[in-house]
């Protein structure tokens, strides 16, 4: 069987299963997840082993540090796993919920209801807990889902996907509503973009170049998120201590993730004395500073920053760093240069930090607090299949409530339109 009818015949099965899906109880999908979460657990040395391999060849093709971690699958992980699974059965059950109901003047009741997407495609690099994590939530809110992780995961995922069908067969699931891709040649995700007859929406996970293909190709609607340029900024009169912690965690906690920090604003009033006990630490941590030319009057050690450096995702361990004249500066140089991702402020103001929070157009915008915290389970979501820095039909952190859409639902006795 071609590739093409190999998808094709998945993109079917996902269409028949997301009916069965759409209408389980809470229970029946509740039960499906725990089994899931189970093996997970019960069978980690396999799911380690097949990622070993996985590790082999991703180093064999030179990939960066920042893939290798995404891609490594431990104990910790696996636990990880299992846990997001069990949060997201601990969460209410979107699907069915009415969201309000109105008496119109000619005695209708008009609502709305919440129900399933219907078939979701997600494609993403590494990450394999990506595959659980999507399996689950798309399960939750009803929908079926078809999986294609990068190439670089195919051992991962395949035994994952595995771990996953048989606990819907155990649970009387179909085996289509959660489906992976076994193949990695590129064609693949070309057939997967043409299956609008089957797939309600395509949910790209990765880099600024896999979701810009994505979205040049795809024949379905595409939920964007091209990359995460996120800026904290620390203004006048801010908590310099509480602003080193917070920056120092943004940028060196976990780098090569989109969630953390890529631009570092600094109010000129506190420049001098905030920068160089801050540049003292980020480098002893490694990362390369590169900053505007005040920084670098403050900080000898920053290389000058290029225009380029300030839209950059660098995913590694290097900071653009740039001294502001005003909150107003900041808030422009963040909607210029930033992606709409995630924006934070460190302030004693309460009216600056309500003045940034309307003014900053981005998925999530934090007050003192860490950028890292742009993350599904941080957020109380249990987990998340994304951040999608789009507008429609999501923006931020797409939970299971977001995986779900709403329809009319209308009540009458009897009326007629004269």
């Amino acid at each position: 069987m071609s590739i093409e009818e190999t998808i094709r015949e998945m993109a079917q099965a996902a269409k028949r299963a997301a009916k069965v899906v759409s209408v389980l109880g809470t229970d029946k999908k509740n039960e499906a997840l725990e089994r899931v979460a189970q093996r997970l657990l019960d069978e980690a040395a396999a799911i380690k082993a097949e990622n070993e391999k996985d590790l082999a060849y991703a180093r064999e093709k030179g990939l960066s540090d920042a893939m290798i971690d995404r891609l490594t699958v431990s104990d910790a992980v696996i636990e990880s796993m299992a846990k997001g699974l069990r949060d997201v059965i601990a969460l209410p059950d979107p699907v069915g919920n009415v969201t309000g109901m109105c008496l119109r003047p000619n005695g209708l009741q008009v609502g709305r209801v919440r129900v399933p997407l219907g078939v979701i495609a997600m494609i993403y690099e590494a990450r394999p807990n990506a595959t659980i994590d999507a399996a689950g939530l798309c399960l939750k809110a009803g929908n079926a889902v078809i999986l294609r992780g990068g190439s670089e995961a195919l051992h991962s995922n395949t035994v994952l996907a595995r771990l996953i069908q048989e606990a819907l067969r155990e649970t009387g699931i179909p085996d289509g509503a959660a489906q992976v891709v076994p193949v990695r040649d590129r064609a693949a995700v070309n057939a997967l973009l043409a299956q609008e007859g089957c797939v309600d929406l395509v949910i790209p996970r990765g880099g600024e170049g896999l979701i810009r293909f994505v979205v040049e190709h795809s024949k379905i609607p595409v939920l964007k998120h091209f990359k995460g340029v996120c800026h904290v900024y620390v203004d006048a009169n801010a908590d310099l201590g509480m602003a080193e912690q917070i920056a120092y965690n943004a940028k060196v906690q976990r780098p090569g993730v989109c969630n953390a920090m890529e631009t570092l604003l600094i109010h000129e009033a506190e420049a001098k004395a905030f920068l160089p006990k801050m540049a003292k630490r980020f480098m002893e941590a490694a990362v390369e500073l590169r900053g505007c030319p005040k920084t670098c009057g403050i900080v000898p050690e920053a290389k000058q920053a290029t225009e380029e450096d300030w839209p950059a995702e660098y995913l590694d361990l290097i900071l653009a760093v740039k001294v502001v004249s005003s909150m107003d500066e900041a808030i422009e140089h963040i909607a210029k240069y930033g992606s709409a991702h995630t924006e934070a402020i460190v302030t004693s103001d309460y009216g600056r930090a309500r003045q940034f929070l309307r003014k900053v157009d981005a998925s999530v915008v934090l007050v003192n607090a860490s950028t890292r915290f742009n993350d599904g389970g941080e957020l109380g979501l249990g987990a998340e299949i994304g951040i999608s820095t789009s507008k429609l039909h999501a923006y931020g952190p797409m939970g299971l409530e977001e995986l779900t859409t709403t329809k009319f639902v209308v009540f009458g006795d009897g009326q007629v339109r004269t």
